[in-house]
């Protein structure tokens, strides 16, 4: 008795010592297994792991990601719309505070937008931006505090799903990458404007959720060889215009420049040149709404590509294409006041202009020069065909000066109207207007205006497809001043808003990415109601003995002997000339109010 009540006690004492040891052992391995997870997963990439040769598959990109958003909480990946291979569009999205509500960012701090694999064989964006995030959560990068980085890590994911190691015939690595075209076979780098494919109207939801200050669009270049890994191709700085393009061309290329050249790191602008040698310069690439930097520009968003050099072994491209980012997420932050001002002032501006610049052409009598490194090359016999070829010699390097063309001047504007009116029949436009935010009202009742009156005058097509469109070009127009008949449902589309560029470069048919150049409105090109001959000849004749202008102005096109010699084509204009055409035909159906 008395040793069970010893031991009672003793009892006690040994449970609670060995409970408190297991409370204090299940704590230390909570927080260890808190730890492990940032600690023991392994962040090293396929490109690190192949020694810079090798670009992981499209599974093993967003598998890298999934752990890294579970690991870190800084970042977040979210799925958002689809694409024309039936999977969703990522953004990846890192913030120091943890906060990813852009409607708050916004307000605090700016955003820099990253697109990755619109080409897929064209990788080099893919594993930079990997390693780019990795090494900012993980402490290697000193992280920004006033710049949020967003990304998509693959925006063509069909064409990266269609994996080879042949049709980058022109590249240098990696070993297999994804195809060009997309899964409907698109390239997405020309559909922007026009949003034929998924991944464009997803795109289009992604800029406007996220409304990013600078935009990077991560591709390899083809064209000349030189001596640089990379080289920019910012926006052309005329068409973004005023203080934003200013300073674009004035402080932020060279301050790109700069920051790479501290880094060892040679960069130039974009080599576009075709079939001959750069060393007597070029012209600055100027990218229509079609692309990429063309379209978000339409936003005042600060955009340019990167291009490296498809020669250059690819784990110095991917290096390189690091760099640049990391450049860049130094001028945001450092600049991002400045970034928001200019953009702010840039859409108040474009609230106050009469008119807007739909084409543009190269001022030759403003140049810019500067120290080129190339490569000299020279045409030989080709051993294949017997023709001359062009060959370039790596062993003789040069530094020479070039002239380089990135001056434009407008040679067609356009007053910008009051509002714009789009028929109700019109709904695929509709569509457009809406997934890129365009606002707009809808008429409650019928009812008339007095509008400007767009007609085709002229234009031409190309003559094989081009993604999916023959495409017009050198579009003309005439217009007058009509009272039309609108009906309830037919939308009133005012230009004082953000959207204003996006509605004139799309709305205006001589804009080289206008929705008329584009096919959307081929029905009025073609006739519906026509003429027999036998019988319009007996009402023509009425015509021209009834009304005296049209017979005066008939006989003076008859002193014509090509018009005077085609019976066909002279009762044609008489029929133009009647009641009896009809008014649809070539006639532009969205009209302007006012200026």
């Amino acid at each position: 008795m008395y040793g069970i009540i010893i031991f009672i006690p003793f009892y006690i004492q040994v449970m609670r010592s060995f409970i408190l040891i297991i409370s204090f052992i299940t704590i230390l391995s909570c927080h260890t297994s808190e730890k492990k997870t940032s600690i023991e997963t392994d962040f090293t990439t396929k490109f690190e792991k192949s020694t810079g040769t090798e670009t992981p598959t499209y599974p093993e990109i967003i598998e890298f990601y999934q752990k890294l958003a579970a690991t870190y909480p800084e970042i977040n990946l979210q799925k958002i719309g689809n694409t024309d291979s039936g999977y969703p569009l990522h953004i990846l999205t890192w913030d120091s505070d943890q906060n990813f509500d852009f409607k708050k960012i916004r307000k605090h701090k700016r955003i820099l937008l990253i697109n990755n694999g619109i080409h897929p064989g064209e990788s080099d964006g893919i594993d930079a931006t990997m390693l780019l995030f990795r090494d900012i959560v993980q402490g290697t990068i000193d992280p920004p505090k006033n710049t949020v980085l967003v990304a998509i890590p693959v925006y063509n994911i069909g064409g990266s799903l269609n994996r080879n190691s042949g049709t980058r015939t022109n590249q240098n690595g990696p070993i297999e990458y994804g195809f060009r075209g997309n899964a409907r076979n698109y390239d997405l780098n020309r559909d922007f404007i026009k949003n034929d494919t998924k991944n464009a109207q997803t795109f289009a939801e992604i800029f406007h959720k996220i409304q990013p200050d600078v935009f990077i669009d991560n591709h390899v270049s083809n064209g000349a060889d030189y001596q640089y890994t990379l080289t920019h191709l910012f926006t052309q700085h005329n068409k973004l215009g005023g203080k934003l393009g200013t300073y674009l061309h004035k402080e932020m290329q060279p301050q790109l420049e700069k920051l790479l050249a501290a880094k060892k790191w040679d960069i130039t602008p974009y080599v576009n040149v075709w079939g001959t040698t750069p060393d007597k310069g070029w012209t600055q690439f100027m990218d229509s709404p079609r692309y990429s930097t063309g379209y978000t520009t339409l936003w005042n968003t600060l955009g340019m590509m990167v291009e490296t050099h498809m020669l250059k072994p690819y784990k110095q491209r991917v290096e390189g294409t690091y760099e640049l980012m990391k450049s860049m997420i130094e001028i945001t932050e450092k600049d991002g006041e400045k970034i928001r001002s200019l953009r702010e002032q840039a859409f108040q501006n474009l609230t106050k202009q009469k008119t807007y610049t739909l084409n543009w052409q190269v001022d030759s009598t403003q140049i810019t020069k500067f120290d080129f490194k190339g490569y000299e090359g020279q045409y030989i016999q080709s051993k294949v065909t017997g023709a001359l070829r062009l060959k370039y010699d790596r062993n003789i390097p040069y530094t020479k000066e070039v002239s380089y063309k990135n001056y434009f001047r407008p040679t067609r504007q356009v007053s910008i109207p009051k509002a714009y009116i789009i028929p109700k029949g019109w709904w695929n436009i509709l569509e457009k207007l809406t997934s890129n935010k365009i606002e707009y009202h809808v008429l409650e009742k019928d009812s008339s205006a007095t509008v400007e009156v767009y007609y085709i005058e002229e234009f031409k097509s190309r003559d094989t497809p081009y993604e999916g469109h023959f495409l017009h070009y050198d579009t003309s127009i005439k217009k007058n001043v009509q009272t039309v008949r609108l009906s309830k449902g037919d939308i009133i589309v005012y230009t004082n808003q953000k959207g204003c560029r996006y509605l004139i470069e799309t709305l205006e048919p001589e804009a080289p990415d206008s929705f008329f150049n584009w096919n959307f409105f081929d029905t009025i090109l073609q006739q519906k109601e026509n003429f027999s001959p036998y019988v319009w000849e007996d009402k023509a004749y009425d015509l021209l003995r009834s009304n005296d202008t049209i017979r005066l102005e008939f006989e003076e096109k008859r002193k014509d002997t090509s018009f005077a010699n085609n019976w066909y084509k002279q009762l044609d204009w008489l029929h133009k000339q009647s009641n009896h055409y009809e008014n649809a035909h070539m006639r532009y159906p969205v009209y302007r109010i006012g200026d």
